[in-house]
């Protein structure tokens, strides 16, 4: 058994440490978009792979006889990539699914397809905003009018207009992200529905303020087959048949 575990998430982490504790070779795949990702128990590969096709093709090359997709759920294109790739290669597919985020009593919560919708969403007049969105694709929030708070992984150059960045690693706490907002006089939350725990507290947070949240809906994947858990993931593991070699 050779497992190619696509990661960058707190499931994929306890993905790689139950594939370690188990004796199963696996490689961690990681898309690079942290500078400084964690240390992982299994060997780490960095960046893309050519679309489809380069996954496709590494399955067969690299001798891998499953895939677990442990993305981001906003991780739309490697996700896409992983249920085309796998077909192509007769390569078993499981995705490790956070469930989505649900609201909540005294939640205000504005849903919206996608970042556009939801620079749309926001008013016309200016207000503090936190951006909690991470780094990628905020120049759709360009030319709006608004005072950012952002919250990043590493140090960078914030790339919007009176914005604020502050650098931290979640998980987070609620009252942690009270007091963050109380500081920067937020009156309006950006969130996606990413799901979890270690991103719940901003959402928490706004809750307790009183504060909209304009949450953003998860990109459509197509059908695959799915589990909530590291303990089901490992479980499918011995029960799905591997890839077949040489065929």
């Amino acid at each position: 058994m050779r497992v190619l575990l696509l990661g960058g998430t707190t499931e994929a982490a306890a993905m790689a440490r139950a594939l370690a504790g188990a004796g199963v070779e696996a490689l961690y795949s990681y898309a690079g978009r942290t500078s400084t990702p964690r240390p992982q128990p299994r060997p780490l590969r960095i960046g893309g792979f050519g679309g489809a096709e380069g996954l496709a093709a590494c399955l067969r090359e690299d001798g891998f006889t499953h895939v677990i997709d442990a993305t981001h759920p906003f991780a739309a294109t490697i996700s896409r990539n992983a249920v085309a790739a796998c077909a192509a290669a007769g390569v078993p597919l499981l995705a490790v699914e956070r469930p989505a985020w649900t609201p909540a009593p005294g939640d205000d919560w504005t849903p919206v397809p996608d970042l556009a919708a939801a620079a749309a969403a926001l008013p016309e007049a200016p207000a503090n905003v936190f951006l909690a969105i991470g780094r990628q694709n905020l120049d759709v929030f360009k030319g709006l009018p608004h005072r950012w708070l952002l919250r990043f992984v590493d140090p960078e150059p914030a790339p919007l207009p009176r914005a604020t960045r502050i650098v931290d690693r979640g998980p987070f706490t609620q009252a942690g992200d009270m007091a963050l907002m109380r500081d920067h006089g937020i009156r309006i939350v950006v969130a996606k529905n990413a799901g979890g725990e270690g991103a719940r507290a901003k959402l928490d947070a706004a809750r307790a303020l009183r504060l909209p949240v304009v949450m953003v809906q998860r990109p459509a994947i197509p059908a695959r087959e799915t589990v909530a858990s590291v303990a089901q993931a490992m479980a499918w593991l011995h029960q799905a048949p591997p890839a077949e070699r040489g065929v």
